[in-house]
């Protein structure tokens, strides 16, 4: 007797239900590669984790398998989903994967997006480019995403010689947290910018204390600073480094880990006309939009000069939250819109 084969809302529900936090996607690889060889696909997982599911290049779909922490019970209610990773990125992923299915456009689901992006870098380093990219991150089924904002990443580090705590001189401390008022004033803008238009610098973790031979004070900041779209990332990076201590009994030095360029498509090109057209073909009024993060299009752009945008159902604010739910009719209404597009590239 043949198995019926996994349903889309059924493989949407497989993936959710199945964890895969950013280093442990193996499971959720394995699943997807299951569903691509009951539709007699051609499938492999790479030395990295990403799945391929090669075909025509003419359009390749790939959206990321991992997701941020968090556990959220997986149910069903009232037509909507909820679980981690239901939005960001697994309905954009199993839309991708049933799309590419159905009309034998390439599909890869790559690993590591919510962490250093290894996948998506491994992707530019080995693949050959594609005529042209959908990249899957929630936009809502009837907008496509047009450019996100750069980023840069890095660890500051301030030292200064132990001393008693009545001494006036600014210890390493002190001197980071004037460090970050200091760039928090290089980067204020016009109130009226656009956060699309602004760099935004934010601390992601700050301590601090005596060195353990109890001979300095230490400080650190891991930041990350979003570049904005008419901004490169070495003016950013010079803004950064000229509000280091330079003189004084504080030594300061940041090292950089990441310097991701910002990313902004033509909205008159091949790609949003064609989603233009498929939603209206379905009944939507189409949305074109600019993101304030970043996302694996942005290394996708740096490496490959094939026409590309970001797509995918779901609400982006609940991108990571502890509410993150899917409509499922979206879902399906995506999958109807990603299936046109493929068909207007194949043509």
């Amino acid at each position: 007797m043949t198995r019926a084969r996994t349903t889309p809302r059924e493989l949407l529900r497989d993936l959710v239900a199945t964890p895969s936090v950013s280093g442990a996607e193996e499971a959720a690889a394995a699943r997807l590669v299951d569903y691509f060889a009951e539709h007699d696909r051609d499938v492999f997982v790479d030395e990295v984790g990403n799945v391929h599911a090669p075909d025509d290049d003419a359009l390749l779909l790939t959206s990321h398998v991992d997701t941020v922490p968090g556990e959220i019970p997986v149910r069903v209610a009232d037509g909507i989903l909820w679980g981690r990773g239901t939005v960001d990125a697994k309905g954009p992923l199993c839309a991708m994967a049933v799309a590419a299915v159905r009309t034998g456009v390439s599909f890869v689901g790559v690993v590591g997006e919510e962490a250093d992006s290894r996948g998506a870098r491994r992707l530019v380093e080995t693949r050959a480019e594609p005529d042209s990219l959908v990249n899957g991150e929630p936009s809502g089924w009837d907008a496509v995403t047009l450019g996100y904002r750069g980023l840069l990443a890095g660890t500051y580090v301030a030292t200064s010689p132990s001393g008693h705590a009545s001494r006036p001189e600014p210890n390493a401390i002190e001197e980071a947290i004037r460090w970050w008022g200091r760039l928090e004033t290089a980067f204020s803008t016009d109130r009226w910018a656009t956060v699309t238009e602004r760099v935004t610098p934010k601390p992601l973790r700050f301590s601090g204390g005596l060195t353990d031979d109890g001979l300095a004070v230490e400080a650190s900041v891991a930041a990350q600073f979003r570049v904005p779209l008419a901004t490169d990332v070495d003016a950013v990076r010079d803004t950064v480094e000229s509000q280091l201590t330079v003189d004084g009994t504080v030594e300061s030095n940041i090292t950089w880990k990441d310097a991701i360029p910002p990313v902004l498509v033509d909205r008159r090109g091949p790609l949003p006309a064609a989603f233009r057209r498929a939603v209206r073909r379905h009944d939507g009024e189409p949305r074109l939009l600019v993101k304030t993060g970043t996302s694996d299009m942005n290394l996708y752009a740096a490496a490959w000069n094939c026409p590309m945008v970001t797509y995918g159902p779901g609400d982006s604010d609940l991108d990571h939250a502890p509410d993150e739910r899917l409509d499922l009719a979206e879902y399906e209404r995506a999958i109807s819109v990603l299936e046109a597009v493929c068909e207007t590239f194949l043509a």
